[in-house]
């Protein structure tokens, strides 16, 4: 870890930011199974908020930030936790600039999602406290999303073509106490699944008020 290194703040205290722009910062954490809607959900929920709320809001999506910030990155044990550690640290920063940032990944640790709201609970240098993290577990059995399996990946894992598939040959460590859990085993509509996360944040006054 380098050393010589010196933080340099903002002009502009976070609570200026936030009045200027009429919305409070924070990160949204999707975790859950392949296959069990997180990406659908995610993309849903970046465009309520935009366009129905007027609050902006940015999309980080597992595969797609594995084309790019994290293409060095495998699916070991190691490495997964690398991508996490990462995409935490990117996430904060939108939450930082008064963005919304809904990340959309399996992040299968718990110890890693943990690692993740540590780290938004950690005050940045020059604010009094930290930032909101809303952990959002979208809940389908194994069995379930394996039927799913749009990607054929489930049964790539079963052949033993994909190593270290989370559900098959990875474990995934369901959150113990996530601020929303969305039930989706019976493919529940995206726009009912979007309305809970978004009740959550009205709920606790994350959002502005809907005019």
């Amino acid at each position: 870890m380098a050393t010589n290194i010196t933080y340099h703040a903002s002009a502009l205290a976070r609570q200026e930011r936030s009045t200027l722009r009429n919305q409070r910062g924070l990160t949204i954490w999707l975790t859950g199974l392949s296959a069990s809607g997180k990406s659908t959900i995610a993309v849903e929920l970046e465009r309520q908020l935009l366009h129905d709320r007027g609050v902006h809001a940015y999309r980080l999506d597992g595969d797609n930030i594995r084309f790019g910030l994290n293409k060095d990155l495998g699916f070991s044990e190691k490495d997964r936790n690398e991508n996490i550690r990462r995409i935490a640290e990117v996430a904060k920063l939108f939450a930082d600039s008064a963005s919304i940032a809904i990340t959309s990944f399996i992040s299968p640790y718990r110890m890693d999602r943990d690692t993740a709201r540590a780290l938004h609970e950690v005050a940045t240098p020059g604010e009094e406290s930290g930032l909101p993290f809303v952990e959002v577990h979208v809940d389908v059995p194994v069995e379930v999303a394996e039927k799913r399996d749009p990607k054929g990946l489930y049964k790539k894992a079963r052949e033993g073509v994909i190593k270290e598939f989370t559900g098959i040959s990875a474990p995934y460590e369901e959150p113990l106490k996530p601020e929303v859990r969305i039930v989706n085993d019976d493919q529940k509509p995206v726009q009912e699944a979007v309305r809970e996360i978004i009740a959550y944040l009205d709920e606790q006054g994350y959002l502005p008020k809907k005019e």
